[in-house]
């Protein structure tokens, strides 16, 4: 079980080359930077507070171990300045059976993507704008 908060790029396929093995499903999903819908994002500057960060994502990683019979988890999640393509997190998780894999990571996304304590302001440019959690990320959290 893994959690890293990290500014450099990851390999994907050198994470997974270990990755859960004997598990009967792996589930993985890698968030990249997008670019705003009318286009014209420089880079997106990702902030956090490392103790804090990294607590509450092994908080949520033990708490997903206790939801569900996992043999391998990791999150990945990076800071600082990220162009449009860049990846900017991963989440691995490996269990018995694939339903469990997959609640698993969708529980862990949902949670990244609404309450993971990092703060993300996107420059263009015209100027800079905070990235506010989405009405939509905030529902998808609830059902868990």
């Amino acid at each position: 079980m893994t959690v890293r908060v990290e500014a450099e790029p990851f390999d994907l396929a050198l994470e997974l080359a270990t990755f859960g093995q004997g598990a009967g499903a792996i589930v993985t999903f890698t968030g990249l930077v997008r670019d705003l819908p009318e286009g014209g994002l420089v880079y997106m500057e990702v902030e956090h507070y490392p103790a804090m960060t990294t607590q509450a994502l092994e908080a949520i990683e033990a708490e997903a171990r206790t939801r569900w019979p996992l043999s391998d988890c990791l999150i990945i999640h990076r800071f600082g300045r990220l162009v449009p393509g860049a990846q900017i997190m991963m989440v691995a998780t490996a269990a018995p059976h694939r339903q469990a894999a997959f609640q698993a990571a969708e529980f862990l996304m949902d949670y990244l993507k609404s309450r993971a304590p990092f703060w993300k302001k996107e420059v263009t440019a015209s100027g800079e704008n905070w990235v506010e959690s989405a009405i939509k990320d905030e529902d998808a959290l609830k059902r868990w």
